[in-house]
């Protein structure tokens, strides 16, 4: 099977290493909450799907302890060092062709994976094939259609719009959903996922927090792709760049879409 289109491959690898690291720092408090409500514990086995820099993976790690599992799925998986906990199985593949036990996990979670997959579904079908019944499913995915400039330069929050118009047809043009988060628990509810709870978290943000940061950090990553649609100049990049580190600037970057459901038995 062909690799996905990943937009954040070729880029430069230490500022990707920071970029992922900066997502950690926002995200990962949230996250470990909502795997924490499917009551993971010692001598679970778990999928975590594109764990990134692997801070996810190491937390589950502990949490499942010497007589539990994790099992660990990436495209590249070039950040997560070469050492890692002996309950830790790592796999540099694509999650819809490795091969995985059915019914064999108790947990398994990915965090901004899904976005980037035009065919979505066959990876979601191969996570919920791999969950025992009972098993439960963490998913955060996000929707860039609530990205919107709030307060700030008039000529800066132009070229905010632009930016977001920019991440809409790049997402496009790779035939991915920038919105995809929202189409996560209708998707679940049809495929019978039961005990399903839905967050939607779109935090206003002021410039030079951790999120704006994310944010001009992505926006240096993707450069060339976001110019190469069109709906940008160089100068709303350097505008974008400037409104996120404005801490007189506010402004909701994206929404994430968390959703957990639990496989019938």
């Amino acid at each position: 099977m062909t690799q996905p289109e990943y937009v954040f491959h070729r880029v430069e690898d230490e500022r990707e290493l920071e970029r992922l690291r900066a997502i950690e720092q926002v995200c990962d408090a949230a996250t470990r909450r909502r795997l924490l409500v499917t009551g993971v514990k010692a001598g679970w086995t778990c999928l975590e799907v594109g764990p990134g820099a692997g801070s996810v993976l190491g937390w589950m790690s502990e949490a499942v302890g010497p007589m539990g599992r994790v099992v660990a799925v990436d495209i590249s998986t070039k950040f997560l060092g070469q050492q890692q906990p002996r309950n830790v199985e790592v796999h540099q593949a694509d999650v819809r062709a490795v091969p995985l036990p059915e019914a064999a996990f108790d947990l398994v979670h990915a965090r901004y994976v899904l976005i980037h997959l035009p065919d979505y579904q066959t990876a979601l079908s191969k996570m919920l094939a791999c969950l025992k019944p009972g098993g439960w499913l963490v998913l955060e995915e996000p929707d860039f259609s609530a990205s919107r400039g709030i307060t700030g330069d008039a000529g800066q929050l132009a070229s905010v719009a632009k930016v977001n118009q920019a991440i809409k047809a790049m997402y496009d043009k790779l035939g991915m959903d920038d919105a995809l988060g929202l189409k996560l628990p209708s998707s679940l509810q049809h495929r019978g996922m039961g005990e399903l709870t839905v967050e939607y978290d779109a935090p206003l943000s002021s410039g030079g927090s951790g999120m704006a940061t994310m944010m001009k950090m992505s926006a240096e990553q993707l450069r060339d792709k976001y110019l190469a649609t069109g709906a940008v100049t160089a100068l709303d990049l350097t505008q974008y760049g400037r409104f996120a580190e404005d801490p007189q600037s506010w402004a909701i970057y994206y929404a994430t879409v968390a959703v957990t459901g639990r496989k019938p038995l």
